[in-house]
């Protein structure tokens, strides 16, 4: 089984798009990251090594220190894509971070957003 391109993509290549989504919105940099670190376990010192090393997008959510429990909470469309019906491990948590960010950027609290 052939692998999804965005699997090799760097993480650093993507997390502007994050980042450009969220601000469009009027929300920051700093609540994304805020995401990040909660969806992955991440310090924001580790996230940002991540960000210097230019890991790939698989590799940056199979080094993460502590993938959040509480992640499976969140559900709905990403993509077109129900999220709780994806098998593959990494595209799902691949769209549980499309998901926060979308909510972010939607305008939720961000105690919504991170499941509290």
């Amino acid at each position: 089984m052939t692998k999804h391109r965005i699997y090799s993509m760097s993480f650093a290549r993507v997390y502007p798009l994050l980042v450009a989504k969220a601000q469009k919105k009027g929300r920051t940099q700093a609540e994304v990251d805020e995401v990040i670190r909660w969806l992955t376990g991440y310090s924001q010192k580790a996230l940002e090594g991540q960000l210097q090393k230019q890991t790939n997008y698989e590799d940056f959510f199979a080094q993460a220190p502590r993938m959040n429990p509480s992640r499976a909470l969140i559900t709905g469309v990403v993509c077109g894509v129900r999220i709780e019906s994806i098998e593959e491990p990494v595209m799902r948590e691949i769209r549980y971070l499309d998901k926060m960010v979308d909510e972010l950027a939607k305008g939720k609290a961000m105690d919504k957003v991170l499941r509290k």
